[in-house]
């Protein structure tokens, strides 16, 4: 009985130990933000909420031109018959 204690807690240990390392609280990709090339230096000194604004923003810009663009073309269809 003390063997499979034994083990159960030296499982649960090992297990502990790869989920802590495995879901570190620092980013691995980039060590320094200063030692990265301009792109990462202009994004980690503006935050990355303005890339996303602008990517976000650039989307429903052109879902709207093609929205316009479709119900135009749709008028035309409809004028010709």
């Amino acid at each position: 009985m003390t063997k499979l204690m034994t083990f159960i807690t030296l499982l649960s240990t090992a297990v502990a130990d790869t989920l802590s390392s495995a879901y570190s609280d620092r980013w691995q990709g980039v060590q320094d933000p200063e030692h990265g090339n301009v792109i990462m230096q202009t994004m980690a000194s503006n935050g990355l909420i303005f890339v996303v604004l602008g990517v976000s923003l650039i989307i429903w810009f052109v879902l709207i031109t093609y929205l316009f663009r479709l119900e135009k073309k749709l008028d035309n269809l409809e004028q010709k018959q």
